[in-house]
């Protein structure tokens, strides 16, 4: 006779506490009218993020806070202020706990925007085996740390959005070559761990070599032959972009498969030796395998050998930041500043610290594709006419912004860094800060702008801008 009264009970409790609440009791307090939603969940602007927990129908947060469930395992939701419902429908909850924001999105996304987030664990791997020649027979076994190598991309094909920028995300393990070839696109690339050794030739006959380590880049122009082979006990492990969205791996011009598909006589022409020489030769490409291992620069260089005299490398952690902020630092490099050779790539790499923020800004001259190194963030692409979206990103994650879109980068951790890249289509890295512009902008026009009829407010917001100064990543601000 009691159990209606103590089922009421339990769940007026459950809510109280944000403790889980069965799904067919979520279902209920979802079918509750509108016009009684405050006698049931309170007040929608009551700020109650203290006291009940996130994605739970009683929690309360009118300012859309950012909120990362993976520390403590939360299960996103639905509900937002008093709205939304349970999910009864299959779920993945491991990939809900990644895109927060997508389940729960904040009440000031609005509109339809185009997918800006590919993880290169979406992506398909190509798996190579280590063959010294073309008759051994090489059987993959399941742990490849001494096993050749890998690549996966990220392209216009898996991301949409990703027009003007392709990335190649390729490991080498120690010894092991990514073959002499060349590319239509030019390529830069970032090395994420270990060692590697690039050659490489310009167009006046030039050779380069160096040995590159992690947070060291390199970069050939479109045309220009070169290979990379992996060095140390762990070989390497970077990320290559082509300023193509419609790069593919596949479609490398290599030496192997050139020359597998070139008549032996015009090789005899070519290289002055009996045609019957080349009879060794791979039957198709090589791609990535198994090489010796190098000894020094030095003593490698062939007795042509003539050096370039452009330089193809650049140690980008290696240099003092360009920028030290409140809440984090910056490193840019560009063709303009301290990297001639790159006209076609300029980057940033950006650290964050825990609950930092990328402030609101945009890039006036290409689209930005951002790669997530380290850590867990939260970025809105303001796409005008009232669009906006809020994305989710970890690491080895890609993300998207169109040139021009307003967009931050939030660091969803308040106890771990966040590491990114900031890659473009462009000789130099530019943006423009909302902060800086609204503080050179004369105060009367701001303040009709966005503080009108709030003179206290107007007051607070014009201190708080005044000198405008730089300050691209700022430190968490604990006052809202």
């Amino acid at each position: 006779m009691h159990y209606p009264i103590l089922l009421c009970l339990g769940l007026i409790l459950c809510i109280a506490n944000a403790l889980p609440v069965p799904e067919e009791n979520y279902q209920r307090l979802s079918k509750i009218p509108a016009s009684s939603s405050q006698q049931y969940f309170g007040d929608v602007n009551n700020d109650n993020r203290h006291t009940s927990k996130p994605f739970t129908p009683g929690h309360r947060d009118p300012y859309d806070r950012k909120v990362d469930p993976i520390p403590d395992n939360l299960e996103p939701l639905p509900f937002r202020n008093g709205d939304g419902a349970t999910v009864m429908g299959p779920r993945n909850r491991d990939r809900e706990r990644q895109n927060p924001d997508m389940v729960r999105p904040p009440s000031t996304d609005h509109g339809t925007l185009s997918n800006m987030r590919w993880s290169f664990a979406d992506s398909h791997t190509r798996i190579e085996v280590p063959s010294l020649s073309p008759q051994r027979i090489v059987i993959v076994v399941a742990d490849m740390s001494k096993e050749g190598g890998w690549t996966r991309q990220t392209t216009i094909r898996e991301l949409p959005t990703s027009k003007e920028l392709a990335g190649v995300n390729m490991r080498l393990d120690e010894g092991v070559i990514r073959e002499l070839h060349w590319h239509n696109e030019a390529e830069w690339a970032f090395m994420l761990a270990g060692k590697a050794r690039v050659t490489g030739l310009d167009t006046e006959g030039g050779s380069f070599i160096d040995d590159v380590e992690a947070g060291d880049l390199w970069y050939w122009p479109a045309g220009h032959p070169h290979s990379i082979q992996g060095l140390g006990p762990n070989g390497t492990e970077f990320l290559l972009i082509f300023d193509d969205g419609n790069f593919s791996e596949e479609s490398t011009f290599l030496v192997t498969d050139w020359m597998a598909h070139t008549p032996k006589s015009v090789l005899s022409e070519n290289f002055r030796l009996p045609a019957k020489t080349f009879n060794s030769i791979p039957k198709s490409e090589k791609y990535i395998f198994q090489g010796s291992k190098p000894g020094s620069i030095s003593s490698e260089k062939p007795r042509g050998f003539k050096p370039s005299t452009k330089n193809f490398t650049h140690k980008m952690l290696a240099q003092k930041p360009t920028i030290v902020s409140s809440g984090g630092e910056v490193r840019i490099t560009d063709s303009k500043t301290n990297f001639p050779i790159s006209d076609r790539v300029a980057a940033a790499h950006l650290k964050l610290q825990p609950g930092a923020i990328r402030e609101m800004h945009w890039h006036p001259n290409a689209d930005e594709w951002s790669y997530f190194i380290r850590g867990r963030a939260r970025v809105t692409v303001f796409a005008a006419e009232g669009n906006a979206r809020t994305f989710d990103y970890m690491a080895g994650d890609v993300g998207i912004v169109p040139k021009n879109m307003g967009h931050f980068v939030e660091n969803l951790s308040d106890d771990e860094p966040l590491e990114m890249l900031e890659i473009f289509r462009a000789d130099q890295f530019l943006d423009f800060s909302l902060f800086q512009w609204l503080g050179e902008t004369p105060q009367r026009m701001v303040v009709e702008h966005v503080f009108r009829d709030d003179e206290r407010a107007a007051r607070k917001f014009l201190e708080q801008i005044e000198g405008a100064e730089e300050d691209p990543i700022k430190k968490k601000f604990f006052e809202y």
